[in-house]
C-alpha cells in the first residue's frame, strides 16, 4: 500500500473520474482518504410523517399504498408522484424527470427516503429523495457525508470511491503522532480516525476523529514556525545598524505629525534594527495608518548605515505608488530608488542590475521580478514586503537569501485579531499602528437593500459631475446561472450602455492578465475612468484620492474582513468618501454585519466581530497567508485546540529544538512533509 500511487488504480475511478478528482487537488490515494467531508446528513433516525417540519431534511419509513403516478406537465417536463403512509399518515414523494423510478416500487413494501420535507397545513410531501428498500442502507439508515464537489461528479459515485480507497488502506496507515501525545491528549489512533472522519457510526465517532486531524495538522504548522523562528533567530547573527542613523533626523523633517502608535512601532523597529538579532516583524495597520511612512524611515536608517534596501509589492501599480512616496521622503537626503517590475524594458533593466549590484542604487521598489535569480545586491539589510499574505513565507526567505541575514519587515492592512496573528505569523514579531492619523475623514458607509439601486446610481452620478470617480464592486466575473449575484462583466455592459452611457466606464477583474489590469488601474488613477467596476482585484493597495465613493453589489456575499479591505480603498483624499453596501436577504446575521459596517471604521473591531459572526473559517482562505492550507482545522472554532497546541509546540521545541529525540520522529515527519521546502530542516 502506497499512499503515492496514482487515484486513477482506485476501484470505480476510470479515465473520466480521474480527470474530476484532480479537478478536486485529488491525484494520490493520499489526497483521496485526507479528502475530508465538508458536513454530515444525519440519516440514521427516522422520522414519524406527522413529526415532519416544512423546510427540514429528515428521513422517514413508510408503505407504498398505490401504483406511481406520471404527470406530463409540458415537452420537458414529467412529474413522478408516489404516496406513501405509516402508522400516523401519508406523504407525497415527488420526483421530476426520472421515468425510470416507475419500476422501483412495489405497492405495499416498505422504503425509506431521506429528503426536504415541504408542509402545506396536513399535506405533506417530500421532493427529490434518496431512498432505500428493505433493510438496505446503501443511501439511509446511517450518518452520511457530504464532500465538496465538482460539476458531474456526485456524492454517491465520490462516496463509493472513497470507501474503495480505505478498503486499499486497510488500518495499514503509519502512525503519525507520537504515542506519549495521543496518551497525554486522548487522541485516536490514525487508522480509526481515518474510518471514522469518513463513516462514523455515532456522531461522537466523527468529533473524535476531527480532534485527532486537527491537532495534527495545527501541531505540524506550529512546529514549523517556531522552528523558522529559531532559525531567525538563534543560529543566524544579523545586522547591527548604526545607532548615529538616526530614524528621528526624517521625522522632524516631515510635514506632518506621527502618531503615537506609528512612533511606538517605530521605536520597536529601531531597537530591532540595532541590536545584533535578525529582526523578522510583521507590521499591522489597518487600511490608512501609515503603515508606508514608518517603512520609509526604516529604509532611511538602513541606507545610512550602508546598506541596500528591497520593497517588495505584490503588483507593478503598487509598487510605482511606493517609488513616488519614497521618492518624495527620501530625495532630500540624497538616497536613490528604483523601480523593477516585469514591464521594464530590457535596456532599463540591464542598467538596474548593473547599478544595484556597484551599489548606486540604495533602494530597489519592484514586484516578484526582484527574486529573480539575477537580481544581485551589493550589501542587502533590510526586506520590506508589503501585504505579506501574497508572497509566502518561502518567498520571503528568497529575498532575504539575497543578504547576509538582512532584517525583514512585513507588512500587512489585512486585520486580523491579535491571539490569531500570533499562530498565522508564529515565525515573526509582531507590531500594530492602532489608531489613524487625525486628518483621515470617517468614510461614511450606509447598508441598502437592492431595490434602491436607482437613488444610489442618482447618487453616484451627482459625485462623477461633482468631478469625483467611483469603484463598483461585485462578487463575481461573469454571470452563473446557479448564483444570483451580478457579475462585473454584466454590469459593466448594463452601465456603458444604458445606466451612466455618458460617463467613462470601464471594468477590471482577476482573470485579466497583470499588464492589462496595471493599464486600466492607471487609467483610473489618471482620471480617465470616471467608474471602475471591478471584482475584488482592487482590495490591494491603489491610492486614487479622487474616488469618493464605493458601491458593493451583493455585499452579503463578503467578509466584513474583505468589506473593510474594499471600503479602504475610498476616502485617501481631500474629500468626504463613501461606501454604499447594496444586499438581498434579510436574515438576522446579514442585517447584523451591514450594521457593524455602518457603525465602525476600525478593521481590528471588525475582524473581531467577523471572527464572532462566521465562526464557520469563511474568515478568510489560509492559502493567502503564505502558510499551507489546511485540509481540515478551522482557525476559528478550533481556537482551544489551537492554543493548547500552541503551548505544547513551545515546550517540544525548547526541548527538542531539531526534533532528534526518538520519541519525536513522527513529528519532525509531519513537519518535513508539510513544510519542507518552506524550512530548511
Amino acid at each position: 500500500m502506497d499512499l503515492n500511487n496514482d487515484v486513477k488504480y482506485v476501484k470505480g475511478v476510470g479515465p473520466n473520474r480521474v480527470v474530476l478528482l484532480n479537478k478536486l487537488g485529488i491525484y494520490t490515494l493520499g489526497d483521496l482518504i485526507t479528502y475530508y467531508p465538508r458536513d454530515y446528513e444525519d440519516r440514521s433516525k427516522p422520522k414519524l410523517i406527522n413529526e415532519l417540519v416544512d423546510g427540514e431534511e429528515a428521513l422517514v419509513r413508510g408503505f407504498v399504498t398505490s401504483k406511481m403516478l406520471e404527470l406530463k406537465v409540458r415537452k420537458n417536463l414529467a412529474i413522478y408522484k408516489l404516496i406513501i403512509r405509516d402508522e400516523t399518515g401519508p406523504c407525497t414523494i415527488t420526483w421530476y424527470n426520472q421515468p425510470y423510478l416507475k419500476k422501483m416500487f412495489t405497492v405495499g413494501n416498505e422504503y425509506s427516503f431521506y429528503g426536504k420535507v415541504s408542509r402545506k397545513g396536513n399535506r405533506v410531501e417530500m421532493n427529490s429523495p434518496v431512498y432505500d428498500g428493505g433493510d438496505s442502507q446503501k443511501n439511509t439508515g446511517k450518518i452520511v457525508p457530504i464532500y465538496p464537489l465538482t460539476f458531474k461528479l456526485s456524492q454517491n459515485t465520490l462516496r463509493q470511491i472513497i470507501e474503495n480507497g480505505l478498503k486499499e488502506v486497510d488500518n495499514q496507515l503509519e502512525e503519525t503522532i507520537p504515542e506519549y501525545l495521543r496518551k497525554n491528549y486522548n487522541l485516536l489512533n490514525i487508522n480509526n480516525a481515518i474510518r471514522n472522519i469518513h463513516f462514523p457510526q455515532e456522531f461522537s465517532d466523527y468529533k473524535n476523529a476531527r480532534t485527532r486531524f486537527v491537532f495534527e495538522e495545527l501541531l505540524g504548522m506550529q512546529l514549523a514556525l517556531l522552528k523558522l523562528k529559531n532559525q531567525y533567530t538563534s543560529e543566524k547573527v544579523g545586522i547591527k545598524f548604526d545607532e548615529n542613523a538616526k530614524m528621528s533626523d526624517v521625522i522632524n523633517d516631515l510635514p506632518f505629525r506621527l502618531t503615537k502608535a506609528q512612533l511606538r512601532v517605530l521605536e520597536e523597529i529601531d531597537n530591532n534594527m540595532e541590536s545584533p538579532k535578525t529582526m523578522n516583524r510583521l507590521l499591522q495597520g489597518d487600511v490608512g495608518s501609515g503603515k508606508t511612512i514608518v517603512s520609509i524611515i526604516a529604509a532611511y536608517k538602513a541606507v545610512k548605515s550602508g546598506y541596500q534596501v528591497a520593497i517588495m509589492a505584490p503588483t507593478a501599480i503598487l509598487a510605482s505608488q511606493h517609488l513616488e512616496s519614497f521618492t518624495e521622503v527620501l530625495n532630500k537626503y540624497g538616497i536613490k530608488c528604483k523601480l523593477l517590475t516585469s514591464s521594464v524594458t530590457k535596456k532599463n533593466k540591464d542598467e538596474i542590475l548593473e547599478e544595484l549590484q556597484s551599489g548606486e542604487i540604495d533602494i530597489l521598489i519592484g514586484t516578484h521580478a526582484i527574486l529573480e535569480d539575477n537580481v544581485v545586491f551589493k550589501n542587502l539589510g533590510l526586506v520590506v514586503t508589503d501585504e505579506q499574505h501574497r508572497f509566502g513565507v518561502r518567498q520571503r526567505s528568497k529575498i532575504a537569501a539575497k543578504g547576509k541575514n538582512p532584517d525583514v519587515l512585513v507588512m500587512t492592512a489585512t486585520p486580523i485579531p491579535r491571539t490569531l496573528a500570533l499562530i498565522l505569523y508564529g515565525d515573526l514579531d509582531i507590531s500594530i499602528i492602532d489608531e489613524l492619523p487625525p486628518n483621515r475623514k470617517k468614510i461614511e458607509t450606509y447598508a441598502v437593500r437592492s431595490s434602491m439601486t436607482e437613488r444610489v446610481n442618482n447618487f453616484v452620478r451627482k459625485l462623477i459631475l461633482e468631478g469625483r470617480q467611483a469603484y463598483i464592486v461585485c462578487p463575481l466575473v461573469e454571470e452563473n446561472e446557479d448564483i444570483d449575484a451580478n457579475s462585473v462583466i454584466e454590469l459593466a455592459e448594463d452601465y456603458k450602455n444604458n445606466v451612466f452611457k455618458d460617463f467613462r466606464v470601464e471594468y477590471i477583474h482577476g482573470k485579466m492578465r497583470p499588464k492589462e489590469k496595471d493599464e486600466i488601474m492607471q487609467k483610473f488613477k489618471d482620471g480617465e475612468i470616471d467608474i471602475l467596476i471591478s471584482t475584488t482585484v482592487i482590495e490591494v493597495g491603489v491610492n486614487v484620492p479622487n474616488s469618493s465613493i464605493m458601491v458593493v453589489e451583493n455585499a452579503e456575499r463578503f467578509g466584513l474582513a474583505q468589506l473593510h479591505q474594499l471600503r479602504g480603498r475610498v476616502g485617501r483624499g481631500d474629500y468626504q468618501s463613501y461606501c454604499i453596501l447594496k444586499y438581498n436577504g434579510g436574515s438576522q446575521v446579514v442585517r447584523e454585519r451591514m450594521k457593524i459596517m455602518q457603525d465602525t471604521n476600525n478593521g481590528f473591531i471588525i475582524a473581531e466581530k467577523d471572527l464572532e459572526l462566521r465562526g464557520s473559517g469563511e474568515f478568510f482562505g489560509t492559502r493567502q497567508h503564505g502558510i499551507p492550507e489546511f485540509k481540515i482545522a478551522n482557525l476559528f472554532e478550533d481556537m482551544p485546540i489551537l492554543q493548547t497546541v500552541q503551548a505544547l509546540a513551545i515546550r517540544i521545541i525548547d526541548e527538542d529544538p531539531e526534533l532528534e529525540q526518538e520519541k519525536n520522529k513522527e513529528l519532525r515527519k509531519i513537519v518535513d512533509k508539510k513544510f519542507g521546502d518552506r524550512i530548511e530542516i
